[in-house]
């Protein structure tokens, strides 16, 4: 089942959401089961916050504007933003200079909402999402597909500002599930993302740098066509988030 998908920031990709439970919002928006059109809109403004679209401070679109680009219904766009608004994760302002903004407290408010248990179950779904890529797309992958998260690789082990850090460690996955899944696996990747950015906060530097020498490391068995390495290295990326 391939669905329509919105076109919201820089993971604008249709596709099909890989569960049982196939939500349709709006016109026909998959996501993943179990997350109302409220949970996706405040995980997608969260991962849009992560790839540094919008940051702390920033206006977001309107409502209608956010509900035409993720594919719900304009009033659910205004619940969820209203939600969030009294979670303290946004701001609202009136006037002609008013509307909907990210609270400049935003990774502290984001914080204060950790959910150990929730986070733990989501990020085993997504290491059994990427295990099985992987050990799908081992050996069939064309070399150049591979080049971007090559380039990503790069610039994570160059960088030293921990927000953009953070920035791409985010975008690798993301473009790992396209590059191994295809636009609709990325799209449900993306919703995994979102909700674990708000259920946790980014994380710490050296954290990224070790999680990068496992995607360096995945991508050269990928490379090689090496399955049973490469799944290796996605569950050592797992790993070194726990230490």
């Amino acid at each position: 089942m391939v669905n329509a998908a919105g076109k919201f920031g820089p993971y604008n990709q249709p596709g099909p959401a890989p569960t049982t439970s196939v939500i349709g919002v709006g016109h026909a928006r998959a996501s993943l089961g179990g997350q109302s059109g409220s949970d996706l809109v405040r995980s997608r403004i969260a991962l849009r916050i992560r790839l540094r679209s919008v940051q702390p401070g920033d206006r977001l679109p309107d409502a209608g504007v956010l509900a035409e680009e993720l594919g719900v219904g304009e009033i659910t766009v205004r619940r969820a933003l209203e939600g969030m608004c009294q979670d303290g994760l946004l701001d609202r302002r009136r006037g002609r200079a008013g509307g909907t903004f990210v609270a400049q407290g935003w990774d502290t408010v984001v914080a204060l909402m950790h959910d150990a248990e929730e986070a733990s179950s989501l990020d085993a779904f997504h290491l059994l999402l990427e295990c099985g890529l992987v050990a799908h797309g081992a050996g069939e992958v064309p070399a150049e597909r591979l080049d971007g998260l090559r380039v990503l690789v790069e610039e994570t082990a160059r960088t030293d500002d921990p927000a953009r850090l953070a920035e791409l460690e985010t975008r690798f996955h993301l473009d790992l599930a396209e590059a191994l899944g295809g636009p609709g696996i990325r799209e449900f990747a993306a919703d995994l993302l979102g909700r674990l950015c708000l259920l946790l906060p980014a994380p710490q530097p050296e954290v990224v740098r070790a999680q990068n020498g496992c995607h360096a490391e995945l991508l050269t068995e990928l490379g090689r066509g090496a399955t049973d390495p490469a799944v290796q290295a996605v569950k050592a990326h797992q790993r070194s988030r726990h230490r």
